[in-house]
């Protein structure tokens, strides 16, 4: 059975040798774009390759597409397949611990249609302190041919959340900080604040004491007054730039809430455009 939300270290390491297993390392700071690539070039996971934020897993900025826009379905595929990806491969994303860049990986193979793909829960982090193996240098796959095309019923853009501020049937669900939610703090982008209509599910929550996700009755007991009486298909994602949004898709599909989208643009493309309406103040939740 395939793997399509999580998978614990002790479940890689019984299939760490097994040549259908892709496994990527998706370290990344935002504030050192070069810091994951080097700590995957010191010490990774064995059979890892490794995916960049800015360069594998975003697409061209336009200066108002927001930060990390994603890639058109051609050149994901391409990058894909030369990760090795391709039907059939389970494959298993990592990062440095709580899955905020592996969710994204995540959720970009699904919205290429390949949903056999885990996060792994605890990321390096967890793996390194049990002292399973690592490896050195940078490794790479053979190139496989990459069917997948967007899924495009898993977005929506910024025209379609400027029409979802206006409707009670549908949520739109931020994922960042609370304090950058009620606009105190903008450290990144251009206005501080939240889209109007906006709830604040701080995507950390998804996590329990030891930074591991939290069982999925204890995610969906969380997610339930953040999405009050709207289904999880009327649901819209956001954060600062798409990327922490998919820690809470991700949260939601290993809780059984499916079908939620995610708006990629986010508060980066939001508040890019001064005409655009903003909200700020205490959380709706």
């Amino acid at each position: 059975m395939a793997f399509t939300t999580l998978i614990s270290t002790d479940a890689l390491a019984k299939h760490l040798n097994e040549s259908s297993f892709v496994i990527i390392d998706c370290r990344f700071k935002l504030d050192d774009a070069t810091w994951g690539e080097r700590e995957y070039a010191s010490a990774h996971i064995p059979g890892a390759v490794y995916a960049h934020l800015d360069r594998d897993l975003s697409g061209a900025k336009s200066g108002t597409n927001g930060r990390h826009p994603l890639p058109d379905g051609m050149t994901l595929a391409s990058t894909l397949g030369r990760f090795g990806i391709s039907d059939g491969m389970q494959v298993v994303a990592y990062d440095q611990d709580n899955g905020t860049y592996a969710s994204r990986m995540w959720w970009m193979l699904r919205w290429m249609g390949h949903t056999a793909v885990a996060v792994l829960d605890g990321g390096f982090a967890k793996w390194k302190a049990e002292k399973r193996p690592t490896k050195s240098g940078v490794e790479q796959r053979p190139f496989r041919p990459f069917s997948g095309t967007p899924q495009r019923d898993m977005t929506i853009d910024v025209n379609g959340v400027e029409q979802l501020t206006t409707r009670s049937d549908w949520r739109l669900v931020d994922a960042r900080a609370p304090e950058r939610y009620r606009g105190e703090v903008e450290p990144l982008d251009k206005q501080a604040g939240h889209i109007p209509t906006a709830v604040n599910h701080f995507f950390q929550s998804n996590l329990d004491e030891r930074g591991l996700f939290r069982t999925p009755e204890e995610l969906r007991q969380r997610f339930a007054p953040t999405l009050g009486p709207v289904p999880s298909n009327q649901i819209v994602c956001y954060c600062g730039s798409g990327v922490t949004a998919c820690h809470n898709l991700l949260a939601m599909e290993h809780a059984g809430l499916k079908g939620a989208k995610l708006y990629a643009g986010s508060w980066s493309e939001w508040s890019s455009a001064p005409q655009r309406e903003i909200e700020k103040g205490t959380p709706r939740v």
